[in-house]
């Protein structure tokens, strides 16, 4: 009996650049675009068979805190399996021969682009959605005139568009990093992070008390955010990835220790890094 095949979710709709990421990563898989990153957690939680594909970090719009909310959930079930990003190459995309008047994209490009907005044209109206596919979809199905997207220069094609520009603002790099989720525990092979939900004491010292057991076994903590937790306000919760694993000797013993001063540590994820995908 075949095996059934990998479902992908990933932010959509069709364009944006988890759309993107997710085509370059699963190749024999069937695609299902969804409104928002808790859309993906439901979806991915209900199948077996079943991955997702989220941002978590734009190194202009910083990180994506949806996704850190999800995997903070305590009711998550998913854990992360892969690690990938994408060096973000942004194309305005519309309908040649009109003067833009308003352009639409996810706030962190507009951010990104926002110096040379300011030149070429600085008296637009910027409008930020949901996705730079949804800009593509929303300038590609408006009737007006002078409208035109920021968004991956895949989406031209899809949405029946001309690229007006490409690339915009390409002396500054632009990487946007994402987790694969899915149901397996992780722990592949060649896995070279983890990511933890942490949650301390509220007392004086406690988050140095929890960071001061990495530091003396040298383990570099690449990310750390604190989340606040709902309903109970003054409280928080910590998102952090840690650079290596259990397997490693060093890290383990820094856990051993930081548990110790802790409420709780669940791991949520020890995966592998690709290597970035080309846009």
């Amino acid at each position: 009996m075949p095996m059934p095949k990998i479902e992908v979710a990933y932010l959509g709709p069709e364009g944006t650049f988890a759309h993107v990421v997710a085509s370059q990563r699963f190749h024999d898989a069937a695609f299902v675009p969804l409104r928002t990153i808790a859309d993906i957690f439901d979806y991915v939680s209900k199948a077996p068979q079943r991955w997702g594909v989220v941002p978590i970090e734009n190194s202009s719009g910083g990180t994506i805190y949806q996704t850190v909310d999800c995997l903070i959930e305590p009711s998550c079930s998913l854990s992360i399996q892969e690690e990938m990003s994408i060096r973000v190459a942004l194309a305005l995309i519309g309908r040649k021969g009109e003067r833009i008047r308003t352009v639409y994209s996810h706030f962190a490009p507009l951010q990104h682009c926002d110096r040379w907005l300011r030149q070429h044209l600085p008296d637009v109206e910027r409008v930020a959605v949901s996705s730079t596919g949804e800009a593509a979809r929303l300038v590609s199905a408006s009737k007006e005139a002078g409208v035109a997207a920021i968004s991956a220069k895949q989406s031209a094609a899809i949405y029946k568009l001309d690229v007006l520009e490409f690339p915009i603002v390409q002396s500054i790099e632009n990487l946007t990093q994402f987790f694969a989720i899915g149901h397996k525990n992780g722990h592949a092979t060649n896995s070279s992070k983890s990511s933890l939900v942490v949650s301390l004491h509220d007392t004086p010292g406690s988050l140095c008390s929890f960071l001061e057991p990495f530091k003396k076994a040298n383990v570099n903590l690449s990310r750390i955010i604190s989340r606040p937790v709902m309903g109970r306000p003054n409280e928080y919760i910590f998102f952090v990835d840690i650079v290596g694993t259990e397997k490693d000797e060093a890290v383990r013993e820094a856990l051993t220790i930081a548990r110790e001063t802790s409420i709780s540590i669940r791991i949520v994820g020890t995966y592998p890094v690709l290597p970035p995908f080309a846009s």
